[in-house]
């Protein structure tokens, strides 16, 4: 008779890769309607804003960027945003990656994890998953668990136990 000695252990696994955004990010590079790609010239570039179909950004998350060094004042940001709000998912002026983290951290900060409560849990070890995300887990777990640990079910690095007699 097979045992399954991994499932008999009573530990839970959380895998923060599923808690990764689902979302397509895109970017948006402001440069484009920049005047020779250097200045904003606020009549041609409310003219280009107008122009531009917002509907491509329908459900996605938008990494509003801009790539060349130019002054750009804060109406600008905010004319972009209005324009956005109707259509995209999320929008930030961040890179890409930047972006994906903060998506990834409120899915994080949002996860119900009370079925952790007085548990034995292993936050699953995986490649490039972002340090401030194991961090942000710790925090959240730590009130909550008996036991917490990093790695695989089957052979765990214990990080944290709960004193039993508290």
């Amino acid at each position: 008779m097979f045992i399954n000695k991994v499932e008999n252990t009573g530990i839970l696994a959380l895998d923060l890769i599923d808690l990764k955004a689902k979302l397509d990010i895109v970017i948006f590079d402001i440069k484009a309607l920049l005047y020779q790609e250097a200045i904003v010239r606020e009549k041609e570039f409310r003219e280009a804003l107008a122009q531009l179909d917002w509907l491509a950004f329908t459900d996605k998350a938008v990494a509003v960027v801009c790539s060349v060094d130019a002054i750009v004042p804060p109406w600008v940001y905010m004319s972009i945003a209005e324009k956005m709000y109707a259509s995209a998912a999320y929008y930030d002026f961040k890179d890409k990656a930047e972006l994906e983290l903060d998506l990834w951290t409120h899915n994080l900060k949002l996860m119900d994890l009370s079925h952790f409560k007085d548990q034995k849990v292993v936050v699953r070890a995986r490649p490039n998953i972002p340090a401030s995300l194991y961090m942000l887990a710790t925090k959240r777990l730590l009130p909550l668990v008996q036991t917490l640990m990093y790695g695989e079910v089957g052979m765990p690095k214990v990080i944290f136990k709960k004193d039993k007699h508290r």
